[in-house]
């Protein structure tokens, strides 16, 4: 952006809450590093249990569970107790969306025991696996079987359940979607405590397409059966450097994974992964990746590098080094891939801890990155996190792919935030309205990235301080996100709901489709049991009163009849 360009912006006044988060990394180092690595180690060894038991031992056990849940939600007194919610503390989400609504009253149901990989079906191709049941984990049990699932979302702390329910993307997602679209089926405990197996074509298929983007408000997730795919021990990767204004920068990324032909399902032009790192208005690295055998991963001469060694460069640093080598090839162990991101929280942890892209500090102590996110919350308070809120932006865009470079334009425009990760994705077309659709006529154009079938889509991925607040100067993050979100109603796209909103309820539902979610609410009786996904996203405190107030309005709107939505 050029400085006739930039919005002048006066110098802000810093306060004491600059000077406690420029010093943060003491608390993260002492106190947050330490405590992650003991958690995470306590978690790989539950696991470990987990995977010593057979897989009947381990359905005999979520069998059981589920009985305790229907139990529990049995035990509620509808007039008396709040609303369902987990026992999750409120600040072990992974989201940057505090659970604010857990401190009103309510009636919490514990899911804990549901961390464990059922089943592996290696003739039907379906991994069967429990809601808490996290991406690190998963790829651990079914790598080595070159076998994964469809879509690996990048860091290992995602769970099954949150990605389901909220928004999963990986870098595979131009050919399988989102994370939830790999689901072939869900079990499902209901309000009345009924537990249900719902497909896509079963008597519950208006409820399998209504879950994901539903935040657990229809009912509560206890398993799912997820799609698998073959998969190699290596991932050729290609680096290739883009040099340009920000609409050059988003053809080179459209045409890294969509043929202009328009053959988007063909294996020989299209790659198994992409992303790509924005890195300026002028500078970005476009990332295609292929499966690739041990055996032509050691042919001479070919470089492997082994990303997830804890000393290594972090991911998007050695991704930048393409923009003064010019493009290379190399091979990345296949898990290791999956997972580029986790140790330094794509670029947030610089952030976090200055220092800790410095050699000396990844050979030290890079063996106990990254910090749990969730500790980072439950250390930080509520003046630290307003800060956050006020001056830094974690929101990801999905936009159409043909509006990338618009989306890119008004990013830099308005938060000047770099690294941007692009990550396409298909939006399909589906029998019923999903909370999140493509636009109507898409299949019309046959834009470049579209089929018949699905739209594709871009996530946007903007994490980072952004520049006027790098540079000193004000910045409004809340009237930003204001904006962002009045952008994406205008533009067809989409704010996932782990992020911080200041979405408006009309405004909330003026972005997503609420026809198909609210006939569930009501078929399956989650009226008055479950908190409604806008009441569950919006951001502050909830009073036991709003809590009251929310449950009274929703009960008057139940109906004992209504009808299917139409395909």
């Amino acid at each position: 952006m050029s400085d006739l360009e930039a919005p002048l912006r006066p110098k802000r006044k810093k306060n004491v809450m600059d000077f406690l988060v420029q010093f943060r990394w003491v608390v993260v180092i002492f106190v947050v590093l330490p405590l992650s690595f003991l958690y995470y180690f306590s978690i790989y060894l539950g696991d470990v249990r987990s995977e010593c038991k057979s897989f009947k031992q381990r359905q005999k056990e979520h069998d059981e569970n589920v009985k305790k849940v229907v139990k529990r939600l049995k035990e509620r007194n509808a007039s008396k107790d709040g609303l369902v919610c987990t026992a999750r503390k409120p600040w072990v989400a992974v989201g940057m969306r505090n659970v604010d609504y857990k401190r009103a009253r309510h009636f919490e149901v514990d899911l804990s025991p549901f961390r464990n990989v059922l089943d592996i079906d290696k003739e039907r191709m379906i991994a069967r696996v429990e809601p808490l049941v996290n991406m690190g984990q998963i790829s651990r049990v079914t790598v080595p079987m070159n076998l994964s699932l469809a879509v690996v979302a990048e860091l290992d702390d995602l769970t099954v359940g949150g990605l389901i329910n909220g928004y999963g993307i990986e870098g595979s997602s131009h050919i399988y979607g989102l994370f939830s679209d790999t689901v072939v089926s869900y079990e499902v405990i209901l309000a009345d405590g009924q537990v249900v197996r719902a497909t896509k074509d079963n008597e519950y298929s208006d409820l399998f397409y209504a879950i994901p983007w539903s935040q657990g408000t229809l009912g509560l997730l206890v398993s799912a059966e997820i799609k698998l795919i073959p998969v190699k021990e290596y991932m050729k990767l290609t680096y290739k450097p883009v040099v340009g204004n920000l609409k050059e920068i988003a053809q080179a990324y459209i045409d890294s994974f969509s043929p202009r032909d328009g053959d988007q399902d063909n294996p020989a032009k299209v790659p198994d992964f992409v992303e790509t790192m924005v890195y300026s208005p002028t500078e970005a690295v476009c990332m295609t990746g292929r499966y690739a055998s041990k055996a032509e991963a050691k042919q001479k001469g070919n470089v492997i590098n082994n990303v997830g060694w804890w000393f290594k460069t972090w991911f998007y640093q050695h991704a930048q080094t393409a923009l003064k080598r010019g493009e290379f090839v190399e091979y990345i162990p296949t898990r290791e891939y999956y997972h580029r991101h986790t140790r330094c929280l794509y670029w947030e942890g610089k952030l976090i801890l200055p220092f800790g892209d410095q050699w000396w500090f990844r050979f030290l102590f890079g063996w106990i990155m990254p910090p749990k996110v969730s500790l980072l919350k439950a250390t930080q308070g509520e003046y630290i996190r307003n800060y956050y809120h006020e001056n830094h932006v974690i929101q990801d865009m999905l936009v159409p792919l043909y509006k990338v470079g618009d989306a890119l334009e008004w990013v830099n425009h308005e938060m000047e935030v770099y690294p941007i990760w692009l990550c396409p994705h298909r939006l399909y077309r589906l029998p019923l309205k999903t909370m999140v659709y493509p636009e109507p006529g898409f299949e019309l154009h046959r834009r470049q990235g579209d089929t018949q079938y699905a739209q594709m889509y871009t996530d946007v991925g903007v994490y980072y301080a952004p520049g006027p607040i790098l540079r000193g100067e004000v910045f409004d993050g809340i009237e930003a996100v204001r904006k962002m979100e009045s952008w994406l109603i205008e533009n067809h796209g989409f704010q996932p709901q782990y992020a911080v909103s200041e979405l408006t309820e009309k405004n909330f539902w003026r972005m997503f489709d609420g026809g198909l979610y609210e006939h569930c609410r009501r078929k399956y009786r989650a009226i008055g049991t479950f908190m409604s996904v806008y009441y569950k996203s919006k951001k502050g405190k909830k009073t036991e009163k709003e809590v009251q107030d929310a449950e009274q309005e929703t009960a008057e709107l139940e109906t004992p009849e209504v009808d299917e939505p139409a395909d």
